[in-house]
């Protein structure tokens, strides 16, 4: 196996967060507790969405694949994370490193272009009522999906490709819990100079191209909203984007930190707290987030779990 420096080339070491075992211990079972009600609230979500045919929109469409993103999402990083804090071993190999890397910025850019989709799909339902129909058909929700997808692997291919390139020295010791491209970037004993602006170009187009086109659409959306001539309206078109765009707002507050400057100046112990907010709090929030604002989804959960005789009006037997 090559030596690079004072490391193995084939093996990191996940640092996770070092502390005393107890705590260590207990921040265990808060990320076990977690992650285990993010799978949870995910596959909750795509069931009801899944099952209920008043939910059968493109609005849910897309909000179906947010839930099943943000399940593998947080299965890229919290599993390696558990170990590390459970056991004390954060071995990870290069391969390893590389394919949770890959994945992670996949579904990362993913969400970027599928947020801005959603936006799009608000826009239209806002400000294109009447159209709404012959514009969002089944076509075009699933090459807007598609597209989505296929763009955040691509971005994903072009980022790994050249960091898989790197040679990696010093300890062989990442700052993170999962392998992130600051702190790997930080790793490397060769020029990371077109790495560095690779990265950084991709981070720019695939967090504010997608931003931009939401932003228009919000625009457009509040001065529409603005126009209506009932209080009522304005609510309840505004009611139709609410959750979408809190979702927005703490998804791109954390992403815009941690990618949208040059990866190799962040502050490694600084961020990786951060990176905890959008690996691990916002893919818990969503799900809850789109549940309680949302009334065609509270109604298909309260129809769910509602008696059959209430879902029919009968309380009592033989009224």
């Amino acid at each position: 196996m090559e030596e690079t420096g004072n490391m193995t080339r084939g093996t990191f070491i996940l640092l996770g967060f070092p502390s005393c075992r107890p705590l260590q211990i207990l921040l265990f079972f808060i990320f076990f507790l977690a992650y285990i009600l993010t799978i949870m609230e995910h596959l909750f979500v795509i069931v009801i969405l899944w099952t209920n045919s008043r939910l059968h929109k493109p609005m849910y469409f897309f909000l179906g694949h947010l839930s099943f993103l943000e399940l593998w999402y947080t299965t890229v990083t919290i599993p390696k994370l558990l170990s590390v804090l459970l056991v004390e071993s954060g071995q990870i190999s290069l391969p390893a490193c590389m394919s949770q890397l890959f994945f992670f910025i996949s579904l990362v850019c993913t969400e970027c272009v599928l947020l801005a989709v959603m936006a799009f799909d608000r826009f239209v339902a806002i400000c294109k009522p009447m159209h709404y129909i012959t514009i969002m058909r089944w076509r075009l929700c699933f090459i807007l999906v598609s597209g989505s997808w296929l763009t955040g692997f691509l971005i994903s291919f072009i980022k790994v490709y050249y960091i898989a390139r790197l040679k990696f020295c010093h300890s062989g010791v990442i700052n993170h819990f999962f392998c992130d491209i600051s702190p790997l970037l930080n790793m490397s004993c060769t020029d990371i100079k077109v790495t560095e602006l690779v990265d950084f170009i991709l981070a720019l187009i695939i967090l504010l191209l997608p931003l931009l086109l939401t932003v228009i659409s919000y625009v457009c959306i509040l001065i529409t909203i603005i126009q209506m001539p009932t209080s009522s309206g304005r609510y309840k078109a505004f009611s139709t984007c609410a959750s979408h765009l809190t979702v927005v707002i703490i998804f791109y507050t954390a992403t815009l930190f941690m990618y949208a400057r040059p990866s190799r100046a962040q502050a490694l112990n600084y961020t990786k707290f951060v990176s905890v907010i959008y690996t691990v709090i916002t893919p818990f929030l969503n799900p809850i987030i789109y549940c309680l604002r949302n009334k065609d989804v509270k109604h298909a959960i309260f129809k769910l779990f509602q008696p059959k005789n209430m879902a029919h009006g009968q309380f009592f037997p033989g009224s």
